[in-house]
C-alpha cells in the first residue's frame, strides 16, 4: 500500500488527521474475518450480514472481502501500518453475498441492497463498495433488477463505487451494474503490469467503455495491480514476516475488484470531511479533481484518483 499510497497522494490526507471517522461503507463481497486491522485499536466492524450462508458469525470463505475491506478500511495495525488502508477509522459494514468460490447469486446481491438502504440510518452507511460483477458477456442491461438495485441505492444518497471488471482490453467489456450511469465505476490505472488473475498472467485487464448503451465508462481510476492488503486465509506462507503461527497477515490480489476499495475509501474522507455531501457533490468532485493521464475515455475515465486534490 505504501506505493499506491504515494500515487493517490493519500499522505496529505492522513497527515490532517482524516480518516473516515463515522462514516458507515458497506462492503458487498466474500465476508470479513476480524483481522488485527479491523479490530486491535477499536472493532470497526460494527454488522455483518449474511445473504449466502445465513450465518450470524463473521466469516470469510474465500479472502476477497477481507483483502478488499483492509484496502478501504484497516488501519495497518498487524504491520505497525505499513499496510494502512484509505480510511482506516471509517466503520465496516461487511455483507456477504458471494460463495466460497467468489461466485454469486445475483437475487442475494439485490437482497444485500436493499438491506444497506433499510439499515442505512443505523449504521450511517454512507457509502457501498461493490468489488464485484457479472462479465460484460453476460447480457445485462440497464433495465436488470441489477442495476435497478444500485440505482436505487444511489437515489437514496449513498455512494456507490462499483468495479469495472476485469474483461478488458477490447470496448464494451464494463461489467453490470458498473454499466449504470448513476453509480462511480472504477478502472485499474496500472494494468499494463502483468499480474496473475484467474491462475493465468494477464494484462490490460481492466474493463474499458464505452457501455454497450454507449454510456461513457469506467468514471475513474486507480492501481490495482499487485496490491497487499489483509489476508483472511490461514494456511499460507507469511508475506514480509508479519506471522503469528500459521497465520499471515496480508496478501497480495490483483484486478479492478482492488482498485475500487481505493476510491470507496477517498469518498470515506471526502464525507468525513464533508459530511453535508451528496451523491452527486461527491460523483462532481471525482470529476474535476482526477489526474489526466492523456489516455482515451474509455481506458482511464476522468483520470487517475488524486486524493490531495479531492480533499483541496
Amino acid at each position: 500500500m505504501e506505493r499506491v499510497s504515494d500515487i493517490i497522494h493519500l499522505k496529505a490526507a492522513h497527515s490532517q488527521n482524516i480518516l473516515g471517522q463515522d462514516i458507515g461503507v458497506a462492503v458487498l463481497d466474500t465476508g470479513i474475518i476480524p483481522h488485527p486491522d479491523f479490530v486491535s485499536v477499536k472493532n470497526r466492524i460494527i454488522a455483518f450480514q449474511d445473504f449466502v450462508n445465513g450465518s450470524s458469525k463473521m466469516y470469510d470463505d474465500n479472502g476477497h472481502g477481507t483483502h478488499v475491506s483492509g484496502i478501504l478500511a484497516g488501519d495497518g495495525f498487524a504491520s505497525r501500518g505499513m499496510y494502512c488502508g484509505v480510511a482506516p477509522a471509517c466503520n465496516i459494514i461487511s455483507v456477504k453475498v458471494l460463495n466460497q468460490k467468489g461466485n454469486g447469486d445475483i437475487n442475494n446481491v439485490v437482497a444485500g441492497l436493499r438491506w444497506v438502504v433499510q439499515n442505512k440510518e443505523r449504521y450511517n452507511i454512507r457509502i457501498v463498495n461493490i468489488s464485484v460483477g457479472t462479465t460484460a458477456k453476460s447480457v445485462i442491461s440497464e433495465d436488470s433488477e441489477l442495476v435497478k438495485a444500485v440505482d436505487m441505492v444511489w437515489d437514496n444518497n449513498i455512494v456507490v463505487v462499483v468495479a469495472a471488471g476485469n474483461g478488458g482490453p477490447h470496448p464494451k467489456t464494463i461489467g453490470a451494474p458498473g454499466i449504470s450511469r448513476k453509480v462511480i465505476t472504477v478502472g485499474a490505472s496500472d494494468d499494463d503490469i502483468a499480474v496473475d488473475l484467474m491462475g493465468k498472467s494477464t494484462k490490460d485487464y481492466s474493463g474499458r467503455g464505452p457501455t454497450s448503451a454507449c454510456i461513457k465508462k469506467p468514471d475513474v481510476v486507480a492501481p490495482g495491480s499487485r496490491i497487499i492488503s489483509c489476508n483472511a486465509m490461514k494456511r499460507q506462507n507469511p508475506l514480509f514476516g508479519f506471522s503469528k503461527g500459521n497465520m499471515s497477515y496480508y496478501t497480495e490480489k490483483s484486478g479492478t475488484s482492488m482498485s475500487t476499495p481505493l476510491v470507496s475509501g477517498a469518498a470515506a474522507l471526502m464525507l468525513s470531511k464533508h459530511p453535508e455531501y451528496t451523491t452527486r457533490d461527491v460523483k462532481l468532485k471525482l470529476r474535476e479533481c482526477s489526474d489526466d493521464l492523456g489516455q482515451p475515455h474509455g481506458k482511464q475515465g476522468w483520470g487517475r484518483l488524486n486524493i490531495e486534490r479531492l480533499l483541496g
